[in-house]
């Protein structure tokens, strides 16, 4: 089964370009008696899209501290590209599930990176002895400050991103909000994460955090995540 699973990872290695990604975050929260059901349909939708040519990045993660709240993280090679997946026979299974299966109605955030990567660095995975965890921060800029967190993860980043741990690290900004930013931060392991947050490189950020966000203190719009698709490992 892990054998097909990388064999279908590889089948989207073409090359896009970053520049025009179209990215997506959906978030559920979904009943306990459908839980099951809901993370296997939502990983058919994972392996349906990676299959595709023009997929970027699919994956699907539950929270840590709360694992009714499932999460989609997708990049496709631009809108019309992610549109066409919305419209998929997968996708459309997850919304006929979600009728009968949520809490809350699905949140559905659609994203500008501001750091692009290439399809390659998404499709960096985790190695076979990892644990690997995924940090998605919600960052609320006052007005007039965005400018200057932009600048700061500008200068941070490929520090971040060169550190031994790290396995991926993007910074997005929110279409429907230009003050509304979202970080992924994915690590190998609960150490790496550690260490990220001692790393000298993070404090103008932090400084930034403690400072110029709308809703004190900023790690209210902390998500510990654990991915449950596709799983796949060097």
């Amino acid at each position: 089964m892990k054998k097909l699973l990388f064999i279908l990872f590889l089948l989207g290695q073409t090359h896009v370009n970053a520049q025009n990604t179209a990215a997506r975050l959906t978030r559920y929260e979904v009943t306990p008696a459908q839980q099951e059901t809901f993370r296997k349909t939502i990983t058919d939708y994972v392996l349906y899209s990676l299959r595709q040519g023009s997929n970027i990045q699919s994956e699907a993660y539950y929270e840590q501290e709360n694992t009714a709240v499932l999460w989609i993280i997708e990049r496709w090679s631009d809108r019309d590209e992610l549109e066409k997946a919305s419209r998929s026979t997968p996708f459309k299974a997850i919304g006929s599930l979600s009728k009968r299966s949520l809490i809350h109605p699905e949140r559905t955030f659609y994203v500008k990176d501001l750091e692009p990567l290439l399809k390659e660095q998404w499709r960096i995975v985790a190695k076979k002895n990892d644990t690997p965890i995924t940090i998605m921060l919600f960052v609320d800029s006052k007005a007039g400050t965005e400018g200057t967190f932009k600048d700061v993860y500008h200068k941070a980043m490929p520090q971040f991103r060169s550190e031994p741990g790290v396995i991926n690290y993007q910074l997005s900004q929110l279409e429907e909000d230009n003050t509304r930013f979202v970080t992924y931060e994915k690590f190998r392991g609960e150490e790496a994460f550690q260490y990220h947050l001692h790393f000298p490189p993070i404090q103008p950020v932090i400084d930034y955090l403690e400072t110029n966000i709308k809703k004190p203190p900023f790690q209210d719009g902390l998500h510990r995540l654990i991915e449950f698709a596709p799983l796949i490992r060097e």
